[in-house]
């Protein structure tokens, strides 16, 4: 019978934590994704849709500016989860791929901008300590990860 507590004590206390996370989100990470979509809409809204939609095709007629510098220009600008949206205004053809870029920007630039991935920044810091006890430099770690990805996209 302790043993069937336990397992429920355990099962119950995993809920638990998963509320305290979520009540931790709801009051640090949701505001903010919610104050930058706001400020990203506000940005568009007083350039004008249509120009940022002719900007945003006139970038990505070149595959290596819309695979690579978009992508980029958006997880630095906005970071993860918004970088995501300005795969809005190109064509749907490319939506698809535009994801598959940015996802695959992100983990790289995490050591270079940590704000950009915040989420991910553990994986970093984890590998960065490895280094750091081997006291080798972490700029070069951050400029590796940056460069493969760079590389590995073209």
């Amino acid at each position: 019978m302790d043993a069937f507590t336990d397992l429920t004590q355990g099962f119950l206390s995993m809920f638990e934590t998963g509320g305290e996370i979520l009540l931790g989100w709801m009051t640090t990470i949701l505001p903010m994704v919610v104050c930058l979509m706001t400020a990203v809409s506000a940005v568009v809204k007083l350039i004008g849709e249509s120009r940022v939609e002719r900007i945003t095709k006139f970038l990505t007629r070149w595959r290596i500016a819309r695979y690579t510098l978009l992508p980029l220009m958006a997880i630095l600008f906005l970071g993860n989860p918004l970088c995501f949206t300005f795969g809005k205004f190109l064509d749907e053809k490319y939506k698809t791929a535009y994801y598959d870029a940015c996802v695959s920007f992100l983990h790289p630039v995490t050591g270079l901008f940590p704000h950009a991935n915040a989420a991910e920044l553990f994986v970093y810091m984890g590998i960065a300590s490895g280094i750091t006890q081997q006291k080798l430099s972490l700029s070069a770690l951050a400029t590796r990860y940056f460069c493969l990805c760079v590389i590995k996209k073209q």
